[in-house]
């Protein structure tokens, strides 16, 4: 599980979506109290920016014309906080590993 924290306008469709689907699974794994260490520890989550993030993809994937029937409504109430996600190394690992997100990436970003 990832949260990018990029401008999803930079993502691909891959990866936009592909994040949507992993904030719903860290959802249902911080409802089931599973650990969640890894991922903090590599600063992959931040359970502060869930809904947020829910919501600036959404409305993303609703921009390019997607159909979005997933509902997510999380409350930091069980995990305060954890985590923290630096989108300017997420944006160079996007453009690293992934030529559809490079192409919608300034030059001067990545």
């Amino acid at each position: 599980m990832r949260m990018w924290m990029v401008d999803p306008k930079l993502m691909c469709r891959k990866h936009l979506l592909g994040e949507h689907v992993e904030l719903h699974m860290l959802v249902g794994s911080i409802k089931k109290g599973q650990s969640l260490q890894g991922f903090i520890d590599n600063k992959l989550i931040d359970t502060s920016k869930i809904q947020k993030r829910h919501d600036a993809l959404v409305k993303e994937m609703e921009r390019r014309g997607y159909n979005h029937k997933s509902p997510l409504k999380y409350t930091d109430k069980v995990k305060l906080g954890v985590g923290i996600v630096d989108p300017k190394v997420s944006l160079k690992e996007l453009h690293r590993r992934c030529k559809d997100c490079r192409e919608l990436v300034p030059s001067s970003s990545g």
